[in-house]
């Protein structure tokens, strides 16, 4: 009977201690959260670096492991999650944080299977976000989409051609601060350049390029104080013609790179040494030009804030994608919040963004960590990117586009029949001279426009 109750006990003992022993194991096992994102690559990725940090410290801390599982760009992750949402064969499974536009919210079946960030974040920390960061992550009232790195316009110049310029023109880095005087700019520039070979008439080159037609139309439009959009088609009022003048006249001129391509290209060969791009396309300026006869120079480049018309108010495009969290269990959806919680921080935002080209997305991090952090880069390039970034979120309004069914087919026929009008425009103005300008500015704008209202 002793050995009996004896062995009764160690049994009871043993079950006890293997029942701590998976509690224990339990507690310890962390809470594993996936990511898709569009910033870097899989092995080279300011991101994924520090995703590195946090599992290191509060992640090891708070038993939370960030994994990447994909880092591609926002089109590709746009496809992957609607082949997820809608259950195609052979589609991956929804990762518990991906990168995302509002499109793609919009697209979803149900986008009730993301979280809305207002669950989880208090009135006091939305207020710290910049507001128009968080008002173009709100579809149909939730906010579904959070800001961690924003981009916007700016205005790219390459200093050492530019400076050449000014010295034989007296135009300034100044006068590029409004668009009229951007444009007047660039007609001095195809003069200048026509000039220096008398032999060969008609060889101007173009000063700026634009990334963004259609942003360049939208927001003028806008802050000119006229709606851009009418219904599902674009309003042509006053404020569109305004924008379109001084436009058209540089490039009936020459002044205007109009060939397809991102401006970096043309920025590359010489072709031009002004454009206006997405802030976080620095990454793609080369410091050295390649010119066609296969010489190089190597070139300064500086950065300044987005022009904006004279009688307009000082606005632009606000860019970039934000963080989507899945539905899934509270422990994953808390460890997925907590994670974005510590990246927002403005240290970490400011190390992460100053890293891939964008914008810190609180204010905290512009007016506190951003301006230390600037003093530190050894690049010239990107000290003066960040500086004209901190001028724009300190003077001007970051626009926030609207969510139109019909928004990415505008901005795609847009695009190409600009292009296409005012290419043909140079053409005529080659062909009858400058007392037509006038007149086939005002032919081109008839025949966009009669495109654009079909």
């Amino acid at each position: 009977m002793k050995n009996r109750g004896y062995i009764f006990s160690m049994i009871i003992v043993l079950l006890f201690c293997a029942g701590c022993s998976n509690t224990s194991k339990k507690e310890e096992t962390p809470t594993t959260i996936t990511v898709w994102h569009v910033y870097g690559g899989q092995t080279n990725s300011p991101l994924n670096d520090l995703i590195d940090e946090f599992n290191q410290t509060v992640g090891k801390e708070k038993k939370i492991n960030v994994q990447v599982t994909s880092v591609s760009n926002t089109n590709t992750i746009h496809e992957l999650v609607l082949e997820a949402a809608n259950g195609e064969p052979g589609a991956s499974e929804l990762p518990d944080l991906f990168v995302s536009y509002p499109k793609t919210v919009m697209a979803l079946p149900d986008d009730s299977i993301l979280v809305d960030y207002r669950d989880y974040f208090s009135e006091k920390e939305l207020s710290e976000f910049i507001p128009a960061f968080v008002d173009e992550g709100m579809v149909d009232d939730r906010l579904v989409v959070l800001p961690v790195a924003k981009s916007t316009e700016i205005m790219f110049i390459n200093k050492t051609i530019f400076d050449r310029f000014s010295q034989a023109t007296g135009i300034t880095m100044d006068d590029l601060s409004t668009w009229e005087g951007l444009f007047k700019a660039a007609e001095i520039y195809a003069e200048w350049t026509d000039a220096q070979t008398p032999d060969i008439p008609g060889d101007a080159k173009s000063m700026f390029v634009h990334d963004y037609y259609f942003n360049y139309f939208q927001v003028g439009t806008e802050s000119l104080g006229e709606n851009f959009f009418q219904g599902d088609k674009l309003a042509f009022g006053p404020a569109f013609q305004t924008a379109w003048e001084p436009l058209a006249r540089a490039a009936l001129k020459g002044g205007v790179w109009l060939k397809g391509g991102y401006a970096t290209e043309s920025i590359r060969t010489g072709d031009s040494i002004v454009s206006v791009a997405s802030s976080a396309s620095i990454l793609y300026y080369s410091d050295v030009v390649t010119y066609p006869d296969n010489t190089s120079e190597d070139i300064t480049f500086v950065s300044r804030p987005c022009p904006v018309f004279e009688n307009g108010e000082k606005m632009v495009m606000q860019r970039g994608a934000g963080f989507c969290t899945v539905r899934s269990t509270p422990e994953r959806e808390q460890a997925a919040i907590t994670f974005l919680k510590w990246l927002i921080e403005p240290e970490h935002n400011v190390e992460f963004v100053t890293k891939a080209g964008y914008m810190p997305v609180t204010q905290a991090a512009f007016e506190k960590e951003l301006p230390k952090t600037i003093e530190k880069l050894e690049s010239e390039k990107y000290a003066s990117l960040y500086q004209a970034f901190m001028d724009m979120q300190a003077n001007y309004e970051f626009y926030v586009p609207p969510q139109l069914e019909t928004y990415l087919n505008l901005e795609m026929s847009l695009e190409d029949h600009v292009r296409a009008q005012l290419a043909l425009g140079r053409q005529d103005y080659l062909d009858a001279g400058e007392s037509k300008l006038e007149q086939i500015s005002a032919d081109r704008f008839k025949a966009f426009q009669k495109i654009m209202d079909r």
